[in-house]
């Protein structure tokens, strides 16, 4: 009989999920900007780089979910396996990205970039798959199931802080809109922080994990091994997506990611050339935004518990619309006020948009797992890793499909990296990009994430059923 899923396993899961979030953070906050802005790389050549790399890691999504779903170690079991191999990899791809070298001509970065992220991505998928599909192995309970996901989403969002600290710190004394070799520096220093606690991290969740799994013989069953054929994966994304509750979550999620791809991507630049703010600046404001992500955390387990998932989730979407409507206020006055009164204003609003925001890191994954069960339930089959893949393929094409077209808006409004203070025309349309980009999906995200049918008697009866199975 399988033990209680206790704090230490529970934590020890999460607690990797911080190094890699980290990692995760700083390319998907500051990689635009450093192509753009530092290395002096045109935002259609970046975009389309990060577009590629983005859509490959979503196509191995799958394949890594697949393979991990038909592999028995004698050692790892299905999943840490990968974990482990990934964690090395990515550690030092990480590092090789961020060392760009500054006197090379545009083509040769944008190869650099290119490969790099290419690379790295897939390292990614070598751990952050079978890492999410591991919470499905080890909590298929569904309030246990919201349990593991709070803890994941605390120490991620963690690590989505953590960038802006080490920034503090690393490149405090620097205006993000005067670049130097110096700049470059602060972000390989980051680099190496993000790295080795990603290794160590990550260690710490793999054999943690391993223990209570060999204890609570997880993977003792034999793995049917299948003979792989990428006309089958692909066959069973489409099958996924023919499934209601399956296609709600993974289209509601893909369009809440590509808003904060617009957040997250042309955040910076926002807030260095039309805020004026320094980089000491915009690690507060966006340490205040993270922070608000975590300290809702034991909020939204709350209120799920309350209420169904999808209502909380509705809830804490709107939350997020509601926030940057506040910040758009503070954009269209920021040419009457001082730069301190613009930043101590954008706090409070980028704090709200975290308490919003904190829910959509944790419950559709939650969600999604429900559905997952409840398949897994219907079908006799742990097919945890590949459903899983399928989800992060629908987000991660989303993602691409959004940086390209950040990439290209860049380029549209004109924006310049070799000036530090840019035109009025510029300000006006990067706040455009922002504030339309992200509100125009997550109302979409809303739209979509109101007809999930799933309920908790649903999830409540099939386990219900199971324990009964399995006391005969």
């Amino acid at each position: 009989m399988k033990s209680k899923l206790n704090f230490r396993t529970k934590f020890c899961y999460g607690i990797g999920g911080l190094g890699y979030s980290s990692m995760s953070q700083t390319l998907n906050s500051f990689i635009m900007f450093f192509a753009t802005a530092v290395m002096g790389i045109s935002g259609s050549l970046v975009g389309i780089a990060i577009a590629i790399s983005s859509l490959w890691d979503g196509v191995s999504d799958p394949l890594i979910g697949y393979l991990s779903d038909n592999t028995k170690n004698k050692f790892f079991g299905k999943r840490l396996g990968f974990m482990f191999f990934g964690i090395f990899v990515i550690a030092f791809l990480n590092i090789c990205i961020w060392s760009m070298p500054a006197s090379m001509p545009e083509i040769g970065k944008f190869l650099w970039l290119l490969v790099g992220m290419l690379a790295i991505e897939s390292a990614n998928t070598c751990f952050g798959t079978p890492y999410a599909a591991l919470a499905i192995d080890i909590a298929p309970d569904y309030n246990e199931q919201s349990k593991v996901q709070s803890y994941k989403t605390a120490f991620n969002i963690i690590g989505m802080i953590l960038p802006n600290i080490l920034m503090y710190f690393f490149m405090s004394s620097i205006s993000l809109s005067i670049q130097t070799g110096y700049t470059q520096m602060g972000y390989i220093k980051i680099a190496c922080i993000n790295s080795s606690l990603l290794i160590i991290l990550g260690l710490i969740t793999i054999f943690s994990t391993l223990h209570w799994t060999r204890k609570n013989h997880i993977y003792s069953m034999d793995v049917k091994k299948e003979k792989f054929s990428f006309g089958q994966l692909l066959s069973g994304y489409f099958d996924v997506l023919k499934k209601k509750d399956f296609r709600i979550v993974i289209l509601g999620y893909s369009f809440a990611t590509i808003a904060s791809a617009f957040l997250t991507s042309v955040g910076m630049h926002l807030f260095t050339y039309c805020y004026h703010f320094s980089s000491t600046q915009i690690s507060i404001v966006l340490i205040s935004l993270f922070g608000g992500a975590i300290a809702s955390q034991p909020l939204w387990v709350y209120v799920s518990k309350r209420i169904e998932k999808k209502r909380a989730l509705i809830i804490s979407l709107s939350t997020i619309v509601f926030g940057i409507f506040l910040t758009v206020i503070t954009f269209l006055f920021r040419d009457y006020l001082s730069n301190q009164v613009m930043f101590y204003l954008a706090i409070p609003c980028l704090v709200f948009c975290g308490i919003g925001a904190g829910a959509m890191y944790s419950l559709p994954f939650s969600m999604y797992a429900d559905a997952v069960t409840l398949e897994m339930f219907k079908t006799g089959q742990n097919n945890a890793g590949a459903y899983t893949g399928y989800f992060t393929f629908s987000y991660n094409l989303a993602n691409s499909v959004a940086l390209l077209i950040i990439g290209f808006l860049l380029d549209f409004i004109k924006f310049d990296s070799t000036q530090p203070v840019q035109a009025m025309s510029v300000q006006n349309g990067l706040g455009c990009i922002v504030f339309f980009g992200c509100t125009i999906f997550l109302s979409l995200a809303i739209m979509v994430f109101s007809k999930f049918s799933i309920k908790r008697s649903d999830v409540l009866k099939v386990q219900l059923l199971n324990t009964k199975k399995k006391e005969k």
